[in-house]
């Protein structure tokens, strides 16, 4: 009797629980077609080619600096800082374009990597908690974007520039192929290659993955580099979108939004998984929710708590999916 007892209270909460597991990997692709079909029934213009381009500019950079937040999540991290090195991009740009856009461009992502190696060396080897070592570095380098850059926003005259956040090809925008073009490298760097599958089990058991002789250090080191220069590449498309290097605006709350993105496309805060496409669905389904407030007139101080109840139930639901 007292077996019997035992077995049904051990196996209550994997019954209550057997539903999230499909809901975390599947919910955010029915709430996109439920979204699209709800703003496609509200507004005849929704579906053209001008609302996507419109979309595609507000989605694509939060989907870049989103990618890099995967990586980071799933060693069980945090990255807090990739506001502040969108900032600092915008501040790099101008200083360099008169030795030609590319080179502008390639110093701008260097020093994106400059601070996902800082970060990432507080994180490895100084053992700081990733939340603090990204916070502080946020905060230092939107200060020191504001310094190089001056107290006003500087306009950013290269066609080159410019082409890559306002033009496009086949009636898209070019930064849409480049986030199409990084989701395919990020996906093929978690699933094909070493440092994915390591990157995962540092995730999932750090201590266990030191004991096996994983380079744990070098590894969480990787990770933040290449956040920080996904976050780079990012601020590069929204200067050339915006015409003007403003730091003191630029990259405001992205780290919310990139994490978000993540979240509710189903990578566990927990860390021990990446899911790319997930984290594309994610990004899209909260540009959508986005734009059907915006559509219908939702002040933005409410989209905000909107968006605080879909963080809030996507956390509960990856949590109950991995105590199943």
């Amino acid at each position: 009797m007292t077996a019997t007892l035992t077995s049904t209270k051990a196996e209550q909460p994997v019954g209550r629980r057997r539903w999230a597991a499909p809901v975390a990997k599947y919910a955010v692709y029915a709430g996109i077609v439920v979204l699209i079909a709800v703003n496609a029934v509200m507004s005849s213009s929704f579906l053209s080619l001008d609302n996507l381009r419109v979309q595609l500019y507000q989605a694509v950079p939060v989907l870049i600096v989103a990618l890099g937040m995967a990586l980071v999540i799933g060693t069980e991290g945090i990255d807090l800082s990739v506001g502040g090195v969108i900032a600092l991009t915008s501040a790099v740009l101008p200083l360099y374009l008169g030795y030609g856009v590319w080179v502008s461009i390639a110093l701008a992502i260097l020093a994106g990597g400059v601070c996902g190696a800082i970060s990432g060396s507080l994180v490895a080897f100084a053992r700081v908690q990733p939340i603090v070592a990204t916070l502080s570095l946020m905060i230092g380098l939107r200060g020191l974007a504001v310094i190089m850059n001056g107290a006003t926003a500087k306009p950013l005259n290269d066609p080159t520039l410019l082409n890559l956040g306002l033009t496009g090809w086949l009636g898209l925008p070019q930064m849409a192929y480049i986030g199409a073009g990084l989701v395919a490298i990020i996906a093929f760097v978690v699933r094909r290659t070493t440092l994915g599958r390591n990157l995962v089990a540092v995730g999932d058991n750090a201590s266990a993955s030191f004991l096996a002789g994983l380079p744990v250090r070098r590894i969480l080191l990787s990770v933040y580099v290449m956040s920080g220069m996904l976050a780079a590449v990012a601020g590069v498309l929204i200067a050339g979108h915006g015409a003007y290097a403003d730091p003191a605006n630029y990259g405001l709350n992205y780290e919310l939004l990139a994490i978000t993105a993540v979240v509710v496309g189903g990578t566990p805060l927990s860390g021990g998984q990446i899911r790319v496409i997930g984290t594309v669905a994610g990004t899209i389904f909260m540009q959508l929710v986005s734009a059907t407030l915006i559509q219908n007139n939702v002040k933005n101080s409410y989209e905000q708590m909107i968006e605080a109840v879909i963080i809030c139930i996507a956390v509960f639901i990856a949590r109950e999916s991995a105590n199943r």
